[in-house]
């Protein structure tokens, strides 16, 4: 195979294949399966409904009244000699956050853990360009790599059953902005306006998987005017690259 990957497939019962291809987060794990998925979907196999990248695999739903898993399994190793993750320079987003205070309650905690200040904290966040690994969880959820592990903490012992629309937070060695209200194990740094998810929209998810997000603090006196234009169809987030 052109890329030396042999990936695993899982069967989901009749109707669904797990095709695997690490076991870790990893970037070029990660960009072969976001790679693997737009050719999946321009290749139109019959039997294939549809299809869902994550860190390291790729779910994809069959039909199995059409599709033969064993002809599929061929094709999808022919698919894969020869596919390149070699892509153009990514769209890169500016997102403001408030960070502290009641937008981002754990703050403090975080800043404490590492002997640093809240601002140390701010500042090595916001600092860094996040690559969206993969959407997931619920609608819009960007998960992201490329978080600074001198802040990193394990997930919270007691999650909560409700954190708000827009929380930017850390767990582990990843970071995330959230897209609706919902429960959490995270540290919750901030908040922004921004709607990566409105069904009404077109696009209906503003950040994409492969994407990269870079964190803008912003005053909370900003809040409310961004937030009703964020509700009102803005997207807010700044387009800053390519």
């Amino acid at each position: 195979m052109g890329l030396a990957v042999r990936p695993r497939f899982l069967a989901c019962g009749d109707s669904a294949v797990t095709i695997e291809f690490g076991t870790e987060i990893d970037d070029g794990i990660n960009a072969l399966c976001l790679a693997f998925d737009e050719a999946l979907s321009a290749a139109a196999f019959p039997g294939v409904v549809e299809s869902l990248p994550t860190y390291r695999s790729v779910f994809v739903q069959v039909d199995p009244l059409v599709i033969d898993m064993h002809a599929f399994e061929t094709r999808v190793l022919e698919l894969l000699d020869g596919l390149t993750t070699e892509t153009g320079a990514a769209k890169r987003w500016r997102i403001p956050v408030v960070y502290g205070g009641a937008f981002g309650i754990d703050l403090d905690d975080v800043a404490a853990a590492h002997g640093i200040t809240p601002n140390e904290v701010i500042r090595r966040h916001s600092e860094r360009v996040y690559r969206v690994a993969m959407l997931g969880f619920l609608p819009g959820f960007c998960y992201l790599s490329g978080a600074d592990q001198s802040i990193a903490l394990p997930r919270r012992i007691d999650p909560r059953l409700k954190t708000p629309a827009g929380t930017v937070s850390i767990g582990g060695v990843q970071a995330l902005f959230a897209s609706v209200e919902a429960p959490s194990g995270w540290h919750l740094l901030g908040r922004t306006p921004v709607r990566n998810f409105m069904p009404d929209r077109d696009p209906v998810f503003l950040v994409g998987a492969g994407e990269e997000v870079v964190f803008q603090p912003v005053d909370a006196s900003r809040w409310d005017a961004l937030d009703a234009a964020a509700a009102a169809g803005d997207p807010v987030a700044e387009l800053i690259a390519p």
